[in-house]
């Protein structure tokens, strides 16, 4: 994520007065980092669900301005335990993440402040960038007179340039919060062109969304050992053809995921179909399948063919 690689051709007397920089949203697993990054950027790029650790991938979005260009990186969630290869994989990617921006955001959520919280501070006790502390979620909260104290005390854990309450969902104070980003961006060109929204394909926003769907309409029903393989990507007639693999680690996930006559994996695509439509401003024709593909996250080959080593 050099700024030495620009991606866009920029006016040389205009340079001076723009302001660019790396923002990097930081935190446990689940407390609404892509949530916020969606709504931020007005437009769904990084898909969400009540499961943890939905987000596996450093995905960019990018919000420009007539001054201002934020690249956010929203990042998976950090967690302790990494029994696979994907679970070391997305740590490293967290802490590969932090050590090459211009500001970070560290997301929390309500009054909790826990091991996965610590562990996140512990990372960035590091950083040499400025850190705001997002307080996520404060729309739920019950007791707001109990906001002030917690505030205070988890001020007294770090250095914090802001701390900002908010409710990425909602909107809540998020009009401020870009106000505050742009305060600690540096002087420097614009690194992409101002209409667009993100550094990844079309093809990998198509394999997001279906694993979206996954996770969404199955929970814990399924384990984490579930991933999303594009076979075709291709325009024809007007008409957007994807064929898809939905992988799964056990040949019982398989019939899990694929239902009574095949119902479950009809309900994916559709939803998934519908999201695409949207996103691609284009009929989609979407086919999927079910396959095991046994062990795949604990696989470095399997993980690299599948997109999740840089």
């Amino acid at each position: 994520m050099s700024r030495s690689e620009d991606h866009s051709e920029v006016d040389s007397s205009q340079a001076a007065e723009q302001h660019c920089g790396y923002v990097a949203i930081v935190g446990r697993p689940n407390v609404g980092k892509s949530t916020l990054l969606n709504h931020l950027l007005q437009q769904k790029i990084s898909i969400t669900s009540r499961k943890p650790q939905t987000t596996r991938h450093r995905i960019l979005g990018i919000n420009t301005t007539d001054s201002h260009q934020t690249v956010f990186v929203d990042t998976p969630g950090l967690h302790a335990q990494q029994h696979k290869a994907l679970n070391k994989v997305m740590n490293e990617t967290v802490a590969s993440t932090v050590k090459d921006v211009d500001l970070i955001l560290f997301v929390v959520e309500r009054l909790a402040f826990n091991e996965g919280d610590q562990l996140v501070l512990q990372l960035l006790a590091k950083a040499r960038v400025p850190v705001i502390l997002l307080i996520n979620k404060i729309d739920l909260l019950k007791d707001k007179a109990a906001l002030l104290p917690h505030i205070q005390m988890l001020s007294d854990l770090h250095d914090f340039a802001e701390i900002v309450p908010l409710s990425a969902l909602g909107g809540h104070n998020l009009g401020e919060l870009q106000k505050l980003i742009h305060k600690y961006l540096p002087e420097a060109p614009f690194l992409y062109p101002a209409d667009q929204v993100t550094d990844r394909s079309s093809r990998f926003l198509a394999a997001e969304l279906i694993r979206e769907k996954v996770t969404r309409q199955l929970g814990d029903e399924l384990p984490y050992e579930v991933t999303v393989e594009i076979e075709e990507f291709g325009q024809q007639d007007g008409v957007l053809h994807i064929h898809a693999l939905i992988l799964v680690d056990k040949p019982g996930q398989k019939k899990i995921l694929v239902g009574k006559q095949g119902e479950r994996l009809k309900q994916i695509g559709t939803a998934a179909r519908e999201d695409m439509e949207q996103a691609f401003e284009s009929k989609v024709m979407l086919n999927l399948w079910a396959k095991v593909k046994a062990g795949w996250a604990d696989d470095e080959r399997a993980l690299q063919s599948l997109g999740y080593l840089d």
